[in-house]
């Protein structure tokens, strides 16, 4: 529970009626700064055909992104933030046998997955629609995930990292595919997504910057649980 500023008469009636086992406890409540969020863009809503823009596969070097997340036959994978589900269906084609959890908060890009996988053929695509903080994977359900351009949007970055970790296997590997940026202009600072994957309990496996070079801004991070 969260403590608003209280007048000193107030503070003192509130405090007569806490038990007086647990001072420290509210002591501690009572000075407890309000969160703070960090700035975010806006999560895409517009016409999700624009992330199949033909040589996207070839600027991403989506084998080599693939093999360093090892992602492979028989292995599970979740595409967070999936929009059009691009990463998805090439993740579904490469596992064969495997799952590939498309995951969105967006309802719109839920139903264009869907339809895209029947018309596909794909059926071993589970689509979820998820929240802000919770990407609601089932626990112990992936090998390899992937944010694919995504990570600048999601509001609760660690809450959501944190409640991630349920989910992923021993070993598990998580893809950060992102640009540099502020965070309102479609990018984040690398150095800030380091940071609150290490709040959140990653460590930092390796860096693949030279596979996902559209320009100089562009990052690619694979994270491990510590």
């Amino acid at each position: 529970m969260r403590f608003q500023r209280f007048t000193s008469v107030g503070a003192l009636l509130l405090a007569s009626l806490l038990p007086v086992s647990r001072p420290a406890l509210w002591a501690q409540s009572a000075a407890s700064p309000p969160s703070q969020q960090r700035p975010t863009s806006t999560p895409y809503t517009g016409d999700l055909s624009i992330f199949e823009s033909a040589g996207r596969d070839q600027r991403l070097h989506i084998d080599g992104v693939m093999k360093a997340l090892a992602i492979s036959p028989g292995k599970n994978v979740a595409d967070i933030g999936a929009g059009s589900g691009w990463f998805t269906v090439r993740a579904a084609r490469k596992v064969k046998t495997g799952t590939v959890y498309a995951v969105d908060i967006n309802p719109e890009a839920i139903k264009y997955i869907d339809n895209r996988i029947q018309k596909d053929q794909l059926h071993n695509v589970k689509t979820i629609l998820s929240k802000p903080d919770n990407p609601e994977l089932p626990p112990g359900s992936v090998d390899c995930v992937l944010l694919l351009k995504t990570y600048h949007e999601v509001a609760e970055p660690v809450a959501l990292l944190r409640n991630l970790r349920s989910s992923l296997r021993p070993g598990a590997r998580v893809g950060i595919i992102d640009r540099d940026g502020n965070g309102v202009n479609h990018g984040v600072h690398k150095e800030i997504v380091l940071r609150e994957a290490g709040d959140a309990g990653y460590r930092l496996l390796e860096e693949h910057d030279n596979l996902v070079v559209d320009d100089d801004m562009d990052y690619f991070l694979v994270l491990g649980v510590k």
